[in-house]
């Protein structure tokens, strides 16, 4: 049975054409959508406006930013709370039955087969494609960062989160130790170091199966929810990063 109907959106959204500069951007978090045959999971309306189900202002500044460097985007159209895709399927939280203090009822005593379902059309979809885009930029020799847009809210259960951005990473930190350098000299930010979270192989998917077993080097992006909430806010920001991953990217090349 499809999870999807043929009317609903695909679960993938490919921005730009086929290039050879050096950025592919990703947006793993991007939409809130649900799939109809799921109805609203048992999450009121509200809740599903709020960051348990989507990265609010990444995909609008990873769409500005994929613009202003002339680079391929790909963005996942559905919620975290449908299948998170940042997350292995075999590990718990890929489809939460609590997100934050908010339960998902339409999460809970899933059979193998509805599970399968939202793994097949929504998870690999996503991946494949972005699979697909690094092997024909592997097989054309072109040099390649992925880089990862997410956001964060700024307060979590209570607690307030000073950072206006953060760069995360795993095992290679070498644009991100460039970005954080960069950003610190913008005036008036606070920039995380591996906060508000950090890549891990446990925690993470699309950065260590995509871009560190490849080899590739990466930008994993956190940026506050209230700084790009709105257009104006995610062009300030896109025009940031842009400019910042550009020099970033020049610096490891010529290191």
């Amino acid at each position: 049975m499809n999870l999807l109907a043929l009317d609903e959106p695909s679960a993938v959204t490919t921005l730009g054409q086929p290039n050879d500069g050096p950025f592919l951007l990703v947006c793993d978090h991007a939409g809130s959508l649900i799939p109809r045959a799921l109805g609203d999971l048992g999450v009121s309306a509200a809740e599903l406006q709020r960051h348990i189900a989507w990265d609010i202002g990444a995909a609008g500044v990873a769409r500005k930013m994929a613009a202003r460097l002339s680079a391929r985007a790909i963005l996942q159209s559905y919620s975290r709370l449908v299948i998170d895709c940042n997350r292995s399927p075999e590990v718990p939280t890929s489809i939460a039955t609590r997100s934050e203090d908010t339960e998902i009822p339409g999460n809970r005593d899933l059979s193998a087969a509805d599970r399968a379902r939202r793994v097949d059309q929504i998870f690999h979809p996503y991946h494949d494609r972005i699979a697909a885009e690094l092997d024909r930029r592997a097989a054309a020799g072109i040099p390649t960062a992925l880089v990862a847009i997410h956001s964060f809210t700024p307060v979590y259960r209570g607690v307030a989160r000073p950072w206006h951005a953060g760069m995360l990473y795993n095992r290679d930190a070498r644009i991100a130790r460039a970005m954080m350098r960069l950003l610190a000299q913008e005036e008036g930010l606070v920039v995380g170091d591996n906060q508000p979270y950090a890549v891990s192989d446990e925690s993470d998917y699309t950065i260590p199966v995509h871009a560190e077993r490849r080899g590739l080097p990466y930008a994993e992006i956190e940026i506050r929810q209230d700084l790009i909430a709105d257009d104006a806010g995610q062009e300030v920001w896109a025009e940031r990063m842009s400019r910042l991953l550009t020099a970033s990217w020049r610096e490891i090349q010529e290191a």
